[in-house]
């Protein structure tokens, strides 16, 4: 549910310090997991702190509630313009991309008619915040403003939003539009995974230069603090600011130590707080939380646990040697914890996404500490990784069946010794076909017994 305290209450009368107080006191819902590092209290309504390679929520303060997200919606808004549009792609700016927006909101002063490239108004957006930016970015990728905003739903239900609704490109206040921070860090996942998403939204300042379609020179500052280095904080990939009166001031920052990319997503905060909780949280995770590769320290299973691996698809019955855990596969784990501190489960049950993503991958082992999910690994063919896989064709392996193999050779033999009574049962009771034959058979018989007799009695 959308808090309807402070959300529909004027500034005049909320006292918003004292409603941070308050918010400061909520709990924390991460803090209950046994075991897992005592998260800190901020004075976020809702907070996320998720890693992004694996998913892992290192923190989470009333992550699924939905609130405004203010301007912190442009980056689905950038996410869909990259993966619809090309960079050197030119945006004209139309008179509803422009006057569709308030005179006093965020924009870098573009006029109807004017035309700037994509790239340009990537930083425009990310950097300046500029909302007739977003606008017109909407309507060159969807054709209409309404057209993209169908498209911001769709692929925030992609990326596993539940909480989500957008109902414009720039997250001017609408009561229809909100998200919640666990939302906005899935969708943040796939935003920080591209690299040039990352160098813009991690750009302190731009310079705009005159063209033939935009006359003006002019740079836009960026106003997220961790970003222009007004707060210092080592590791910064990017991140964006927020602010109407309903939302009040929403984050997204991700920052990158020790090979874990964590993404910290805060709502409803008031100012300068948004930047001193999010350096909080950064701190709790990087000091309370490492990354572990799965195939490097998982010992309680590899290599020959046949029951583990068994499955229809094993064309050994067990696996042995053949499978492998993949390279890259990781958890997320308490500095204090080891693998064998973790549970797992298996499933044979890809998506093909995940088979896409990694090649051979017969089954997923999904891990827990304490019930917490810490990440996955996939179980390999060993002729294939997720780093190296040979999809040329020109090889293939070739799988022996023990099993059947063993049940081949018993039927051989059991096969050898019915033939071979066949042909001595046969024998002892052939038909002759004349007196003559009979006569020199039991002749034969008879000198075959006296000699035997007489090889005894020696």
């Amino acid at each position: 549910m959308i808090l309807a305290t402070p959300m529909t209450a004027s500034a005049e009368t909320v006292d918003y310090q004292a409603q941070a107080l308050l918010q400061k006191e909520l709990p924390i819902q991460s803090n209950k997991i046994s075991g897992w590092p005592e998260g800190p209290a901020i004075t976020a309504q809702s907070a996320i702190l998720m890693e992004a390679d694996t998913g892992t929520i290192l923190y989470a303060k009333n992550i699924h509630e939905e609130h405004y997200p203010a301007s912190t919606t442009k980056i689905m808004t950038c996410l869909l313009a990259v993966e619809n549009a090309s960079l050197d792609d030119t945006i004209t700016f139309s008179h509803d991309a422009v006057f569709s927006v308030p005179s006093d909101g965020s924009s870098i002063g573009m006029d109807v008619g004017e035309s700037i490239t994509l790239e340009q108004g990537l930083y425009g957006i990310m950097v300046g915040s500029a909302n007739e930016v977003a606008n017109a970015v909407a309507e060159h990728v969807s054709g209409s403003i309404d057209g993209f905003i169908d498209l911001m739903n769709t692929r925030a239900k992609e990326l596993g939003c539940t909480n989500t609704h957008f109902a414009n490109t720039n997250g001017l206040q609408d009561d229809n539009h909100y998200t919640s921070v666990y939302d906005l860090a899935l969708i943040s996942r796939q935003f920080f995974e591209n690299e040039l998403l990352c160098k813009i939204g991690n750009t302190p300042r731009y310079h705009f230069t005159p063209t033939a379609t935009q006359p003006d020179d002019f740079y836009l500052n960026n106003k997220h603090k961790l970003i222009t280095g007004e707060i210092s904080y080592e590791g910064i990939i990017g991140g964006k600011t927020g602010y109407t009166d309903q939302a009040r001031e929403t984050l997204v920052t991700c920052a990158e130590k020790d090979g874990m990319r964590l993404i910290c997503v805060v709502f409803m905060e008031e100012s300068p707080a948004q930047f001193t909780d999010t350096v909080t949280l950064f701190d709790y995770g990087f000091n309370n939380f490492h990354s572990v590769n799965v195939a490097d320290n998982e010992t309680r299973y590899m290599p020959n646990d046949s029951l583990f691996f068994e499955s229809e698809n094993d064309v050994f019955g067990t696996s042995g040697n053949i499978l492998r855990l993949d390279d890259d596969s990781k958890v997320i784990l308490p500095k204090t914890s080891t693998m064998e501190d973790s549970s797992y489960e298996i499933s044979y049950d890809l998506t093909d996404e995940e088979k896409e993503d990694y090649k051979g991958a017969i089954a997923k082992v999904s891990y827990f500490f304490s019930g917490a999910a810490i990440g996955n690994a996939y179980v390999c063919y060993t002729a294939t990784s997720n780093s190296q896989a040979d999809t040329s064709g020109s090889s293939q392996i070739i799988y022996i069946n023990v099993k059947h193999l063993f049940l081949g050779a018993i039927i051989l033999v059991i096969l050898i010794t019915l033939s071979g009574f066949v042909a001595t049962h046969a024998h002892a009771n052939r038909k002759f076909v004349s007196k003559s034959d009979r006569i020199r058979y039991n002749r034969r018989k008879k000198d075959f017994k006296k000699n035997k007799l007489k090889k005894g009695k020696r």
